[in-house]
């Protein structure tokens, strides 16, 4: 049971692309047409170079007829630059470049740092070649939360047998429920128990971890018993 997935493994592979001289309404009617709010822009070679959303496409209607007055302009010099990028006409001119992409390989929480970092909603999918092979989506990042409670402990099971060969088979008990795993029973020392603490967190669709393992070591851990002197 794999504890990680890919990208490759939750993205979509249809992928609706643009070129750079794609005209302004020939984007607006593709993203309507296909219910979509982005596509990648690519160069001649089929390499993406760079997304347009509608983010890209509205200021041309919020700046088509009054200009902002100066104050407003001083105020918030974002504008000027939205207002500069409305006049565009093609594609190239609007698109948010240059494109934040992913690998396929790489894992959910790269993406959705990815994403996070650069106030994205998806990401293009590109191959070595820069080619798109898929998008991933915020929503589908969250796809991780879906697998079973079982597939969860599997794959925590086989997290702890590969990188904590020091545990006997069964010396740790691993449940599952609705994403949130615990762990129970008696690690060698508390080092051990924390590092089986960080591996199950980090299982792909763990929602929390509650850790009720004891060790030797561990404050609070019951002492072994005391041998007197023997008279």
């Amino acid at each position: 049971m794999t504890a990680f997935l890919t990208v490759r493994d939750v993205m979509t592979t249809e992928v609706v692309t643009v070129f750079r001289g794609t005209t302004f309404k020939q984007a607006v009617t593709l993203l309507a047409g296909r219910r979509i709010s982005a596509a990648p822009v690519l160069d001649g070679e089929g390499r993406v170079i760079g997304v347009v959303s509608t983010a890209d496409l509205v200021p041309k209607e919020a700046y088509q007829g009054r200009p902002p007055k100066l104050r407003r302009l001083m105020l918030h010099p974002e504008a000027l630059a939205e207002i500069e990028k409305s006049a565009g006409s093609t594609v190239g001119e609007l698109m948010t470049a240059p494109a934040v992409t992913v690998g396929p390989e790489a894992s959910l929480s790269e993406a959705a740092r990815l994403m996070l970092r650069h106030h994205v909603k998806r990401l293009p999918v590109v191959a070595r070649s820069g080619r798109p092979i898929g998008i991933v989506s915020r929503s589908d990042l969250l796809t991780a939360f879906l697998r079973s409670d079982e597939d969860i402990a599997a794959a925590i099971e086989a997290e702890l047998a590969e990188h904590l060969p020091v545990l006997r088979e069964g010396e740790i008990e691993v449940s599952v429920e609705q994403g949130m795993a615990v762990l129970d029973g008696r690690a060698p020392d508390a080092a051990t128990a924390a590092i089986a603490t960080r591996l199950a967190r980090g299982v792909d669709g763990v929602v929390s971890v509650v850790d009720h393992l004891s060790a030797p070591d561990r404050p609070g851990a019951p002492q072994p018993p005391q041998v007197g002197p023997q008279f």
